[in-house]
């Protein structure tokens, strides 16, 4: 268990879309629209294990089309975040009339995010909890996952908070805004680079 506790700390520290759009989401617009993003983040996290328990995802990812449209939609919509997050606060005026992301922006991220469908499925299909029934493993696995994803998301979030209510001149909010997105960016290149053939 203390393997699986360790792997599941680390898989979800490592900057993937959810934690880096958590701290873009609170830095860009502060923290009430960024606890109602989490929420959606943590529903999703939680929709995308039950699928991958149930063996949805499995099938889901096995069809040759879904696959591969699931990842370019992927991209296209962490692109699009990654690019409202980086604007906001600027005076352009199509991203100045647009809200912060919601609920439903972090369930929709998680449903299509692949971090969160490969981390899933190692997690669950990987260290298997001895002496205990299979229901019971994947009851601790959903508690135990849980307990380590909201404090690290929080942490990230309150990174943002804290960036945000520093007080920084606009042009030092926009290149944090700037950054934010740029690494989310950085993902979306990676997806790209290594997608499947």
């Amino acid at each position: 268990m203390l393997a699986f506790f360790a792997s599941v700390f680390f898989l979800l520290i490592t900057p993937g879309p959810g934690v880096l759009s958590t701290a873009g989401v609170s830095a860009a617009f502060g923290a009430k629209p960024a606890y109602r993003y989490l929420t959606g983040l943590f529903i999703g996290t939680n929709l995308v294990a039950l699928a991958v328990v149930t063996g949805i995802a499995g099938l889901m990812l096995a069809h040759p089309i879904v696959r591969p449209a699931l990842l370019y939609v992927s991209i296209a919509y962490l692109f699009y975040l990654a690019a409202k997050i980086a604007l906001a606060g600027s005076k352009i005026a199509f991203i100045e009339k647009q809200r912060a992301p919601g609920i439903l922006n972090g369930i929709a991220l998680q449903a299509i995010n692949p971090k969160a469908y490969v981390v899933n499925t190692a997690l669950f299909t990987g260290f298997p909890f001895s002496s205990m029934s299979t229901l019971g493993e994947i009851v601790w696995k959903f508690v135990l996952i849980n307990a380590i994803w909201i404090p690290i998301h929080l942490l990230w979030l309150a990174a943002g908070i804290g960036l945000k209510r520093m007080s920084l001149s606009n042009r030092t909010q926009r290149t944090i805004n700037v950054l934010m997105g740029a690494s989310l960016l950085m993902v979306v290149i990676l997806a790209m680079l290594y997608r499947p053939t």
